[in-house]
């Protein structure tokens, strides 16, 4: 006669205890199914043969799993054996796919934006929220980010680009691709299929001024003001343009006494900034600091020669005065450069361009370009904001001059 199985209750369950000296007490339903008690929990496992190994199937964690659910589990699994199916990969399958699920672009997304929450300004983070869920997540948000590639990328960015809105497609472009390093830092992707897009997308000139954005233009434009024989500080301001991309009205009443060449640092007074004379008035148009790259400080040491002993450091040929609107914008036009082609403001368009182009972060392009900021708190804030990327950026913006002037 066989002797009957001593299936488990619940009053049994609860009254059993961890057993000390290391030693684990497993309290067993039959049909594989036991409870292994641990001083962490209760766990329900399942012991099985499959292919000719034993295996050990995690069924969960009593109370959570009755055991009633725990025998119900039990004779799916059982089932599955019988049908040639080892549970325990139909559980890897399973969590593959739930990761997968939570791997998706938008995941992902939403978890670099939580991430860069205190890193970026409020409001750089809403206007990158805004943008990824128009047009970055209706074309990307449900695939999962490991399968994306960068002709999916692509097809998301074309329809910005058919709309004339360049700018805001390569800005996405670059929001994209920070979300990929991210993922492919924290493992949940390969590569950041972005790196491929570079110079895939059109460039933006700017709507107002001209301005020119091919690197290539832009190479005999600074060989073309090298040779320029005008004025020592007509061609200084030339020269200096394209390294500092200030507003030509920045530019050209600049004092001695606002530039620090041992510190390399020149700070524009708020009053000569952009905004209206009613802020400036009131001091709350913040003064804007910008690094000098070796080559801007050797441009401004070899004109100190000659201005340095008076305030202004664009002296025009007119004594006391500095030079005029009009000066780098004719001097261009003597090069070539007319007003359809490049202007003395377009300098800013160009470095803005190429810089996204570059891939280097917009809040520091901007920080830089002193664009204006509706909130005068942050902006007054912001005047030596990320003030060491900025540095590293002019140094390596004003390299890269170097190297497209000599391949021209």
């Amino acid at each position: 006669m066989s002797r009957p199985i001593n299936l488990l209750t619940d009053k049994k369950i609860q009254s059993a205890k961890f057993e000390k000296f290391g030693k684990r007490t497993k309290l067993s339903d039959g049909a594989g199914l036991y409870l292994d008690i641990q001083p962490s929990g209760r766990y329900w496992r399942m012991k099985y043969r499959f292919d000719g190994k034993e295996k050990t199937l995690a069924l969960g964690v009593y109370p959570d799993v009755s055991l009633k659910l725990a025998r119900e589990r039990r004779t799916g699994a059982r089932e599955q054996i019988a049908d040639g199916i080892d549970p325990n990969e139909v559980r890897k399958e399973k969590k593959a796919a739930l990761k997968e699920q939570a791997d998706t672009f938008k995941a992902v997304a939403e978890d670099w934006l939580k991430l860069k929450k205190g890193e970026l300004a409020d409001s750089t983070l809403e206007v990158a929220k805004r943008r990824l869920e128009t047009w970055a997540f209706p074309k990307l948000g449900h695939l999962p980010i490991r399968e994306i590639k960068a002709a999916t990328v692509m097809e998301a960015l074309r329809p910005i680009e058919d709309q004339g809105k360049h700018e805001t497609a390569h800005r996405i472009r670059q929001r994209i691709g920070e979300i990929f390093r991210y993922a492919v830092a924290a493992d949940r992707a390969e590569i950041d299929p972005t790196a491929t897009l570079r110079g895939q997308l059109k460039t933006t000139p700017t709507r107002h001024r001209s301005a020119i954005t091919s690197p290539e233009e832009l190479g005999k434009l600074l060989k073309a003001i090298d040779a320029y024989g005008g004025h020592a500080t007509t061609r200084a301001a030339l020269k200096l343009a394209p390294l500092l991309f200030l507003r030509p009205g920045e530019l050209r009443n600049a004092e001695w006494s606002e530039i620090d060449l041992d510190n390399a640092t020149w700070i524009v007074p708020g009053k000569r900034m952009k905004g209206t004379q009613k802020a400036k008035r009131a001091g709350q148009v913040p003064d804007h600091t910008v690094p000098l790259s070796t080559q801007a400080q050797g441009i401004l040491k070899e004109l100190k020669t000659i201005t340095g002993h008076q305030s202004l450091v664009f002296e025009s040929v007119k004594r006391g005065r500095p030079l005029s609107e009009n000066t780098i914008n004719v001097a261009l036009k003597s090069m070539g450069y007319d007003g359809s082609v490049m202007v003395g403001h377009g300098f800013r368009a160009t470095a803005s361009t190429l810089l996204h182009e570059q891939n280097w972060q917009p809040e520091i392009i901007e920080l830089q370009l002193a664009h204006k900021q509706r909130n005068q708190v942050a902006a007054a804030y912001n005047r030596s904001a990320r003030i060491e990327d900025r540095r590293v950026m002019m140094q390596e913006w004003a390299d890269y001059l170097d190297r497209i002037r000599k391949s021209e």
